[in-house]
């Protein structure tokens, strides 16, 4: 029997390619040379860790373990102290101060660890920065990219220019994790990494996780000898510190020996993080020992922060453009029904907005039992087999495969029209025998070669001495070719197929609900579609006696609710009775359409917000069949409206306010750098508010709420940095 320890995370420089997922990184115990580490106690007033170079770093006169830090020569424990009560176990705050004798300049940045005591990493000081420029220049730049290729290829300009690395790559994460090369800035003696592609195993689960915490990643040197810390374990906790937000925490040997094998020598990575979610890494690669400062770090991350704006930005307005694709479409099949009394012919009509929506190479509709297409597609038999495993398998509001001929042997010998089928739904699940009616879209087979950054079918070498293990020896690209597959639908071909079937299966119900009206006789079957269905429903006959209602609306209403006969009982729920009930006699007395938002009371005494559509149904001019009432709980979009005001509310405007660090000279300069910033986000916010996702809306308005935020808080404390090379008034 296998050891349950074989299962523990292996410890920092014990891991090897088998396990280094789950290697635990943040306990490197050791840092870079290129500074020093101090660990305070809780108060902050004397070291209880520190790294071995401490005290040759810091130009001390003697061991610092057990010192006081008022102690030291120079100004850095006044310096740090004013900061102590600031929220550093969020962020780490920089402060330019002096210590040692002879005194040198130096940055230290502190914070608060998860465990307790203070950390604080100290470097030599580095050349003041020009902030206007640099932040003038990358707004004007960001806002101005009009795609997401132009954006990353801007992106990797600013940060050679700003940090100076042979290479720049921005490098984006799919959705399984596999990164590949998205843009490219580099020296042109150095290969081309454009469009190489690395398994998502070459960044650990664990790595991915501190990329979000610890923006920006420094490597000095890849041949450094690590400084330990002495003593190894914290005093606090008896274990390893935790280092996840230090930037002198050692980095991984095997980290270290796949750059080794790449030639790489120092490196330069900054997250770029959307919505909350690590969304990709700028990766910048020398090939000799560079060191950047802190300053030049904080401009590259507060860049980073800006180029992720604008990305939330251009996502969302692709959405926005499927939605209006999506929009035509329904106005379409509503003329298509008062034309033609059929709303099919909306779709097959004009086919290119059915498939360039989706990008597909054909489109298919199974429909009471009856085909159409448009495009490329597979034989109607064919078709209607493809249903029929679409029947078998778990029901989803979205059914996807890039590789239907792997999922299912007998489609195989369609590759040639339908390797990728995307399905969705159009009415409620099938009774009986019934097969199922479904929206399908069609890609072909795309034989493709995909391009590695060496080949990721063999990652490991294992020699007898564990210094020999190494990841990937080589580099070279390394070609696979991809055959049963077709393109793979992406996370917006998924929305936009949800969206186009959501208002299909609206125009399906409506048109099914009206015949229920016109012919008694199928009364039964097809009132088991409206009782299946999500979307809320209300049949009534001529009188207003209510025929039918659904599971779905019974489930808006509060447990043991009063029983509903007539739509003359329907006030009563609601928190506008007297508008409601005004509204149904206007319905049932002149025939009016009835459209508009409702609050409906719940058992809790909260008010749920609703959608009303109610329209009478005609068989002659002069005679009335009855009325189909349709509600729509919106919450979503109320709690996307609140998240729009709030964050319209929220968004800094610093004009009025003077940042608490700056004077009014000052002011005056940060006012102006801040401008561009607020002005990419609320850019971005309006892209945003445009986009179909409305669940995600709060967030990502919250996401970059919060990022102009934390750029505005950058942004004053670099001012405050280097304009302070004495330190800020209270110190002194």
């Amino acid at each position: 029997m296998t050891s349950s320890s074989t299962y523990d995370p292996p410890a920092f420089g014990e891991a090897d390619l088998s396990n280094c997922e789950r290697e635990q990184i943040h306990l490197a115990g050791s840092i870079q040379p290129h500074g020093a580490l101090l660990v305070l106690d809780d108060d902050a007033t004397t070291v209880i860790q520190a790294s071995a170079n401490a005290q040759a770093f810091l130009n001390l006169p003697r061991d610092v373990i057990g010192c006081a830090i008022d102690s030291f020569p120079g100004t850095m424990a006044m310096r740090l102290r004013a900061h102590l009560q600031e929220p550093i176990h969020r962020q780490a705050v920089a402060v330019r101060c002096t210590i040692g004798n002879p005194a040198i300049e130096v940055d230290g940045l502190l914070h608060r660890p998860a465990d307790g005591g203070v950390i604080i990493e100290l470097e030599k000081a580095g050349e003041p920065v020009d902030l206007r420029a640099s932040i003038d220049r990358a707004s004007q730049t960001i806002l101005g990219a009009p795609s997401l290729r132009a954006l990353c290829d801007e992106t990797a300009a600013l940060f050679e220019s700003i940090a100076g690395y042979d290479r720049v790559m921005v490098y984006r994460f799919d959705e399984h994790g596999h990164g590949q090369v998205f843009s490219e800035k580099k020296k042109p003696e150095l290969e081309a990494f454009l469009g190489n592609r690395y398994p998502a195993s070459d960044i650990p689960q664990i790595g991915r996780v501190l990329y979000l915490q610890n923006r920006v990643r420094v490597l000095v040197d890849v041949g450094y000898a690590p400084v330990p810390l002495v003593p190894r374990l914290s005093p606090i906790t008896g274990q390893d510190l935790d280092m996840s937000m230090c930037f002198l925490r050692s980095m991984s040997p095997i980290h270290l020996q796949y750059l080794k094998n790449m030639g790489v020598r120092a490196t330069l990575v900054v997250s770029i993080v959307v919505g909350g979610q690590l969304w990709g890494l700028v990766a910048c690669h020398h090939y000799s020992p560079r060191f950047i400062h802190f300053e030049v770090r904080a401009l590259c991350e507060l860049v980073a922060e800006l180029v992720a704006t604008r990305i939330a930005a251009l996502e969302s307005f692709v959405q926005a453009q499927s939605e209006l694709v999506v929009r035509r479409l329904e106005q379409r099949m509503v003329e298509a029904i008062e034309r033609d009394g059929d709303w099919r012919m909306a779709l097959f009509d004009g086919p290119q907005t059915l498939l360039k929506s989706m990008g597909a190479s054909g489109a298919a509709l199974l429909y009471e039992g009856q085909i159409q297409t448009a495009g490329d597609v597979p034989g109607t038999q064919q078709i209607r087999e493809i249903g029929a495993w679409l029947d078998s398998r778990p029901r989803e509001a979205v059914m996807a495969t890039a590789s239907l001929g792997r999922d299912e042997p007998t489609f195989a010998p369609l590759a040639d029209v339908a390797t990728g089928v995307l399905a969705t739904p159009i009415s409620a699940t099938p009774v009986s025998n019934t097969a199922g009616e479904y929206l399908l879209w069609f890609r072909p087979e795309r034989v493709r070669t995909v391009t590695w950054g060496g080949d990721p079918t063999k990652p490991v070498i294992v020699g007898t001495d564990p210094v020999q293990l190494s990841p990937r020896l080589s580099f070279a690209q390394w070609h696979q070719v991809v055959e049963g597959t077709a393109d793979p639908w992406a996370p917006a071909d998924r929305r936009t197929a949800r969206l186009i079937s959501d208002t299909v299966a609206d125009m399906v119900l409506q048109f099914r609900s009206v015949r229920m009206l016109i012919a008694q006789d199928q009364l039964e079957t097809l009132s088991r579609q409206v009782r299946l269905s999500v979307q809320p429903m209300i049949v009534a006959n001529a009188s207003g006696r209510i025929l039918l209602t659904n599971e779905a609306f019974e489930q808006l209403l509060r447990p043991g609710h009063p029983s509903l006969r007539r739509l003359d009982d329907l006030p009563q729920f609601f928190s506008e009775p007297l508008n409601v009930r005004k509204a149904i006699q206007d319905l049932t007395e002149q025939g009016r359409t009835w459209r508009g938002e409702l609050g409906l009371e719940t058992l809790s005494g909260d008010v749920k917000p609703l959608t009303v559509r109610a329209e009478p149904v005609f068989a002659t001019l002069d005679r009335k069949l009855g009325y189909m009432v349709h509600f729509t709980e919106i919450s979503e979009r109320k709690a996307a409206e609140t998240a729009r005001r709030r964050f319209q509310d929220g968004m800094i405007d610093r004009r009025f306010v003077r940042p608490a660090k700056l004077d009014a000279t000052e002011d005056s300069a940060f006012q102006a750098m801040l401008a561009p910033i607020v002005e990419n986000a609320q850019l971005a916010a309006l892209e945003i508010t445009y986009g179909i996702d409305t669940d995600r809306m709060p967030t990502m308005l919250e996401s970059i709420r919060t990022s102009v935020a934390r750029t505005a808080d950058l942004l004053e404390h670099l001012m405050w940095h280097a304009g302070t090379d004495a330190g800020p008034s209270i110190d002194t």
